[in-house]
């Protein structure tokens, strides 16, 4: 797919194509030249939820994508910590993954007890 679309007083190329079954790219060239990828995603919500969400939007004048987005880059630095760490954890019990008490590094830095 190709087209033109207006972005804040800027006008855009924007080109899509699928990659794979559920996914899909679009790639837009800034008038000026900058280049930017961006996936397109669908996701299933509860009806609840996407009554809240439509509220929300409606309420604020914004996309529901911006709230959706909003949600994921948020959050996903909070999820990254919890499930790497707890991945890490589980390698720790199995004996795959080291530990090191904090007042022997010290100590083998030079760093004091």
């Amino acid at each position: 797919m190709r087209g033109l679309i207006q972005a804040s007083s800027k006008l855009l190329e924007v080109v899509c194509w699928r990659k794979r079954e559920s996914l899909r790219y679009c790639e837009y060239k800034h008038s000026q030249g900058v280049e930017v990828l961006v996936l397109a995603t669908s996701i299933r919500l509860a009806a609840e939820t996407e009554q809240r969400l439509n509220f929300l939007a409606a309420q604020t004048g914004r996309a529901k994508a911006f709230y959706l987005r909003e949600l994921i880059e948020g959050g996903l630095a909070d999820l990254e910590d919890y499930y790497l760490a707890a991945d890490v954890l589980e390698r720790v019990r199995k004996g795959h993954e080291g530990v090191h008490v904090a007042a022997d590094v010290r100590a083998e830095l030079g760093l004091g007890g």
